[in-house]
């Protein structure tokens, strides 16, 4: 692929090696095209002043604001021997303090008069509960524009407002983006001209032109429209061959044989499985019959009954001849899924043994703090084909394992997965084997599409008849410490109703994990999060007193770890005391309360996770999110936010909302956080549906795409060697 030199070439040549070393660190700009991506996140108007009354929630924030000078003043101070100029501006909309220290005073004293407008640049603080800009750098507007027009044009003028560092401020970014928006015009238009033409976006030197040097707020517009369809297209095209090459790929079709272990385990299930489990099974068995490997991703909320549909795959898969593996994050996990999948398979979870049923098949665990005499068994089972089912951890990524004949894979909460090791595992059958990847995360279907576009997606959103709803309060412990005594006591009644509770904190306090050796200036006075070791002993010497509490975190021996859960779920500890190794997956209907102190340390979605884990029998549960944190705080927004809804995809939304969509995306596609830089993925649903349905379209036209070099191009920047490897895993 030939580069084109002007837009590749490292910004040393263009703007010399000072400049050129602080963008690339603190930015991480290299060369001019990055620098050409790297737009401005708003405008100001000469005219119109940009709003100080916002600087309020950006304390610690490097900003840059344009205002009006009101008054300057210098102060002395050590008995005249220490000099402070004090600056007051105003925007109309508020004020803010500059202060300059010492020898530093003079020039701005003199360039900063009252009535002067400038662009400051710094980072907010806080000073006698004010904010201030201490030593910000500034850049006068000055207006010497020689006729009236120019002085017209000169106000009337766009600022663009970069994002910025303490070394580099947005003017200076602005003048380096001058010195290579020339080299724009070099620039290979990535989409195909009929998608450009028929959907009026404008071409691409064109939009990079109008988006850093806009004439007008339409300019603006315009160019955002189509660099957000580059974004969109060019990021769903490589997802679109991704899938295009799987569907090209050989595979077993795994069809149930009627009669046999599938349909014995329907017959003898206790209940009617919900229209959508009956309609996500379809999806799934019709992918499973054809000879090309299924990619699915299930999504279901916190106890829809994934695992149901899940097994049930297995169990086809196992009637067929194949073996089918289900990989977990966590021992804890394995060890849950292993002992809820042989209870509800029963004797059929028995095979080959005495006992068993002759439909049966071998379920078993492989994890890597097993004894090794377990260990060696079951890889015998499995090389041999005696175990239909194996549930594990990494540990089934081995070498040393060995398949029969792997015929699925199932991943549960994929985003706790690299994707080397869910190939590791796919790489283990003779053909590649079919994938089913289940999250309890609900991601709004614009993030399906971007972070998992090379899977098809079924979402099961209905719960199980017999599940009850789970109520949620916030608890303010700060301003009303006596509801956290309720909260105790609400523990101590649903445990003397003969129920159990769950006590969530954020750190696990077993000295490893001291604060104090982590502490960040950034921290402050914020006292350190609460951690289980501690508020375990509180409760079993002060509102628990007399009830069997157990702590369960990830820093304890594996058999430890599996004992407190199996004590825990045969009901003989009341209170189990965690950090959030209980998020995913642990399974205990008798489990009624859950307390989550710190709640607002906690994201939306992981709290959503959590709160899933009670109600899950025919008791209702109860969710208490315990907070010091202030009524008005967004902390206590989110937590509110919580409270008043039980729907998973709603939450999602909030929580996308909140977070930069970059760290949804960076957990989940290795490469992508870097590629959205225009792109919001909640807002602009309709681009990335349309993008989707036009990236199918022209790669089932031309795969490779010979015809459309400049997309070619565009798609080799996109896919540096780790995304290639990235979407190459699938």
């Amino acid at each position: 692929m030939e580069h084109v030199p002007a837009l590749d070439e490292d910004l040393k040549k263009t703007l010399g090696p000072a400049t050129a070393k602080v963008l690339a660190e603190q930015l991480g700009l290299h060369t001019a095209l990055d620098l050409l991506h790297h737009y401005p996140r708003r405008y100001a108007e000469r005219g119109e002043l940009t709003s100080l009354a916002e600087l309020s929630d950006q304390i610690d924030e490097h900003v840059t604001v344009v205002a009006q000078v009101a008054d300057a003043r210098i102060l002395t101070f050590n008995g005249g021997r220490g000099k402070r100029l004090e600056v007051t501006i105003t925007d109309g909309s508020g004020r803010l303090q500059l202060v300059f220290f010492g020898a530093g005073v003079h020039k701005p004293h003199k360039d900063l008069l009252p009535g002067t407008r400038a662009m400051f640049a710094g980072k907010v603080g806080m000073f006698n509960r004010k904010l201030q800009l201490s030593h910000p750098a500034y850049e006068p507007l000055s207006q010497d524009a020689s006729d009236r027009d120019a002085a017209t044009a000169f106000a009337n003028q766009l600022i663009p407002i970069y994002p910025a560092c303490a070394k580099l401020e947005s003017w200076k970014i602005a003048k380096c983006v001058d010195a290579v928006l020339p080299s724009a015009q070099d620039a290979v238009d990535p989409l195909p001209a009929a998608l450009r033409e028929g959907r009026g976006l404008v071409p691409l030197t064109e939009a990079l032109s109008k988006i850093h040097r806009p004439g007008t707020k339409a300019d603006i517009e315009d160019a955002r429209q189509r660099l957000k369809w580059d974004e969109a297209f060019v990021l769903q095209v490589a997802l679109a061959r991704r899938r295009h090459a799987d569907s090209q790929l050989p595979a077993v079709p795994r069809r149930p044989a009627p009669g046999g272990l599938l349909d014995a385990f329907d017959a003898k299930l206790p209940f009617t499985l919900t229209d959508g489990q009956q309609k996500v099974s379809k999806e799934i068995f019709d992918d499973l019959a054809t000879e090309h490997p299924m990619h699915r991703l299930l999504q279901g909320e916190v106890g829809s009954g994934k695992t149901m549909v899940a097994l049930r795959a297995m169990l086809a898969v196992v009637d067929s001849g194949g073996q089918a593996a289900m990989l977990a994050p966590t021992e804890v996990l394995a060890q849950q899924h292993h002992r809820s999948i042989t209870e509800m398979m029963g004797e059929l979870a028995e095979g080959g043994m005495l006992g068993g049923s002759d439909q049966g098949t071998k379920v078993v665990l492989l994890t890597g703090s097993m004894g090794m005499p377990a260990r060696r068994q079951a890889l015998l089972d499995l090389v041999t084909g005696e175990a239909g089912i194996v549930i594990g951890t990494h540990a089934l990524i081995e070498d040393k394992v060995q398949f029969h004949d792997l015929g699925l894979v199932v991943v549960d909460e994929q985003h706790r997965f690299g994707v080397e090791q869910r190939d590791a595992l796919r790489s283990k059958g003779k053909q590649p084997p079919h994938l089913l990847v289940m999250t309890a995360t609900p991601i709004p279907r614009t993030v399906a599409m971007t972070v998992f576009g090379d899977l098809e997606t079924s979402v099961l959103d209905q719960l199980p008849a017999g599940r009850s709803p789970i109520a949620t309060h916030v608890v303010p412990s700060k301003d009303k410490p006596h509801f956290l005594a309720r909260a105790w006591e609400r523990v101590r009644e649903e445990v003397e109703k003969g129920h159990q509770a769950y006590v969530v904190c954020p750190r696990i306090g077993d000295g490893e994990d001291d604060p104090k050796k982590k502490a960040t200036e950034d921290d402050g006075d914020k006292r350190p999060p609460l951690a289980v070791v501690e508020i375990a002993e509180q409760l079993t010497r002060g509102p628990l007193v007399g009830m069997s509490v157990e702590v369960l975190h990830g820093r304890m021996d594996p058999a430890d770890k599996d004992d407190v859960m199996r004590r825990f779920a045969a009901g003989e500890v009341k209170v189990l005391v965690a950090t959030t190794v209980i998020e995913v997956g642990v399974n205990v209907p008798n489990s009624t309360v859950m307390v989550i102190m710190d709640a607002d340390r906690f994201g939306v979605s992981q709290l959503h996770q959590l709160r899933g884990r009670v109600g899950r029998g025919s008791a209702p549960g109860l969710c208490l999110l315990v907070s010091e944190m202030h009524e008005a705080s967004p902390a206590r927004a989110r937590l509110a936010a919580v409270a008043a809804t039980l729907d998973g995809f709603e939450l999602s939304r909030i929580d996308l909302e909140q977070r930069r969509e970059g760290d949804v995306l960076g957990q989940a596609q290795s490469g992508v956080r870097s590629s959205l830089r225009m792109l919001a993925v909640i807002e602009d649903e309709e681009v990335i549906a349309e993008a989707r349905e036009e990236a199918t379209r022209v790669v089932a036209e031309d795969p490779t795409l010979e015809g459309l070099p400049g997309l070619r191009t565009a798609l080799d920047a996109l896919l540096d060697t780790e995304r290639e490897q990235y979407l190459e895993k699938g």
